[in-house]
């Protein structure tokens, strides 16, 4: 069986599983959330190897070089065969103060607990 020359990219981000579901990943093109080679594309879109895609996902910006082209979902490790990940890695997360919880049951925070809750998040 050969490879063919270029696959829809709904179909593409499906089989790579950067989506869940074919219908997720055509929602999230036509959302403007997919671009290849920094173009916005509709799903009909055909990927050739060399493309770059970028998808966000969940607030952030994969971007994938693609490697070979699948038509069918395969395994996790067949998948990352098929793409490069050249994603820049995350920028070191900052210090978030605990959230602080009460008791159920224990009513509306005092002044003194107002006080304590905002001192906890960095304020005054």
């Amino acid at each position: 069986m050969s490879e063919p020359s270029s696959v829809r990219i709904d179909v593409w981000l499906w089989a790579v599983r950067v989506y869940k579901t074919r219908s997720a990943a055509t929602t999230a093109i036509r959302g403007g959330h997919v671009r290849v080679n920094g173009d916005p594309v509709k799903a009909s879109y055909n990927v050739k190897p060399g493309d770059e895609v970028r998808a966000r996902i969940a607030g952030f910006d994969r971007i994938l070089g693609v490697q070979k082209l699948l038509l069918k979902r395969v395994g996790a490790p067949l998948a990352a065969e098929a793409y490069e990940d050249r994603t820049p890695p995350p920028p070191p997360r900052e210090f978030v103060a605990p959230i602080v919880t009460r008791e159920r049951g224990a009513g509306r925070p005092t002044k003194r607990d107002r006080r304590e809750i905002d001192r906890l998040r960095g304020g005054l």
